[in-house]
């Protein structure tokens, strides 16, 4: 909710007034929401920690459109491919840090007190680094900020509309993530009901694919060697239903057991090592996928509303992940199981190919 509220605001802001003042205070206020989060998370006040994850989702909003706007004004063209492809892999690796110390800090009986420490000290750190970023003076300073939601959103989708490379830029990376919801939010259920495994095997899965993420981005850039280029999107986006594919074979044959098997039990299997491999190169081909749509984005867009258009991929991002929430609703609704919607969403994947050929044509010397 907080990215489709406040997109249109933060992306005004961040292109009216010095991004790396902007990022200074988001990053002091996320010391002060992590202080608050940690105190709720102690007295386990449930209504205070929905608050402040609703107000972690707004300081997010706000601090997406400075982190990829940003990157531009710091970076050389040929090196946006390798700025956007560290900041991918560095988000996964986050996150797959984070869940993973999550969940092995709440099983002590100090867990609650641990995460509280370990929360607010990435906090302090972020603001920190934040105090070493460049200045990036405003290419807008003159505009006014719109107040009223519905009507500034519908002008940051009217100015990328035109632009066909920039809309496709933007339609693909929120595909990407409508794609990747899908996979993450079924990896318990998956894990359980196709394979029989515990919890062990669905956070396995979540290592594999965030390692596999943070491979393909920073493998990105050696592929292009630097250029912006589109030309990987059509042979990743085919590469993604092939891994499908692949997931899809080695879960039909594996061998579930009546009981829940562990990890060790799971990579005894010789059928394991296919599913693995094929979550891999599903991981890694949309590291590949996405890393040059995100470049393509920052070059195809002015300096003057850079940052306006990240906050539209912000929108069209969070719509896409409440439409895969949705369709898989949808399709459990209608007793599709889990691993054949894995099947459908790579058949509707390789369907899309066509439409991103386009951006396979997109080079930094030939953009229209």
């Amino acid at each position: 909710m907080p990215f489709f509220l406040f997109s249109a605001t933060a992306g005004q802001i961040a292109d009216k007034y010095e991004k790396s003042f902007l990022i200074h205070i988001i990053k002091f206020v996320e010391i002060i929401l992590m202080v608050l989060t940690a105190i709720s998370f102690y007295y386990t006040n449930l209504w205070a920690l929905i608050i402040l994850l609703f107000f972690m989702g707004a300081q997010s909003t706000f601090f997406g459109p400075l982190k990829f706007s940003i990157l531009p004004q710091h970076l050389e063209e040929n090196e946006l491919v390798a700025g956007n492809g560290l900041i991918s892999a560095g988000t996964y690796v986050a996150i797959l840090t984070g869940t993973l110390s999550g969940g092995l800090f709440i099983l002590h009986d100090m867990g609650r007190i641990y995460i509280s420490i370990g929360i607010i000290s990435v906090a302090i750190l972020g603001y920190i680094a934040s105090l070493f970023i460049p200045k990036a003076d405003p290419k807008s300073s003159n505009i006014t900020v719109d107040w009223n939601i519905l009507r500034a959103t519908y002008s940051l989708i009217k100015y990328v509309k035109p632009n066909k490379v920039l809309i496709k830029s933007i339609l693909g990376i929120s595909w990407f993530w409508f794609l990747g919801a899908v996979f993450l939010a079924q990896f318990p259920t998956y894990t359980k009901d196709v394979l029989g495994g515990n919890e062990e095997i669905s956070t396995f899965f979540l290592v594999v694919f965030s390692v596999g993420v943070g491979i393909g981005s920073t493998l990105c850039n050696r592929l292009l060697s630097g250029k912006v280029s589109g030309k990987l999107i059509p042979f990743a986006c085919i590469g993604l239903s092939a891994s499908t594919l692949l997931l899809y074979s080695f879960s039909k044959i594996f061998e579930k057991s009546n009981i829940l098997i562990n990890f060790l039990a799971f990579i005894k299997e010789p059928t394991s090592w296919g599913i693995t491999i094929g979550l891999l190169f599903l991981a890694i081909f949309g590291g590949i996928f996405s890393v040059p749509m995100y470049a393509i984005m920052q070059a195809e867009s002015s300096s003057e509303h850079r940052a306006r258009v990240v906050a539209t991929l912000n929108v069209f991002d969070s719509f896409g992940m409440v439409l895969s929430a949705l369709f898989v609703a949808l399709m459990l609704m209608l007793k599709i199981s889990i691993i054949n919607i894995f099947l459908i969403m790579g058949i509707i994947n390789l369907l899309i190919t066509p439409l991103l050929r386009k951006l396979g044509k997109t080079e930094n010397d030939n953009r229209k």
